[in-house]
């Protein structure tokens, strides 16, 4: 592969290759700072109850589905027979619901 020599360079066109690209990045700037003014941030307090309840969300089924296989390995005495696939499946349903929490609140927070 072939360096292009200095006379192929046209330092007119680089120039305005420049200048387009800041513009552009001159543009977005101004345009997320104004975005920024609009929507601030949420707070401190409001990230940290977003993250109280999503951990909720996936804590609370998955320990139902525990004792609730606890609870039925003990009446049928199966070992982990029930406690296992409960505990999986109560994690599932908590992971699926704190993803369609996040996605309602993604979506509310467009709007």
């Amino acid at each position: 592969m072939t360096q292009p020599s200095p006379d192929d360079i046209d330092p007119k066109r680089d120039a305005g290759s420049d200048a387009d690209r800041m513009a552009h990045a001159a543009r977005q700037a101004v345009q997320r700072e104004r975005e920024a003014r609009e929507e601030p941030e949420p707070s401190l307090g409001v990230r940290l109850g977003q993250i109280g309840i999503l951990g909720w969300t996936i804590v609370v089924p998955t320990l139902l589905g525990l004792v609730i296989g606890h609870w039925l390995d003990r009446h049928f005495n199966t070992g982990v027979f029930f406690s296992a696939p409960l505990l999986m499946a109560g994690a599932a349903v908590g992971l699926w619901s704190a993803w369609k929490w996040m996605h309602r609140q993604t979506r509310r927070d467009r709007q």
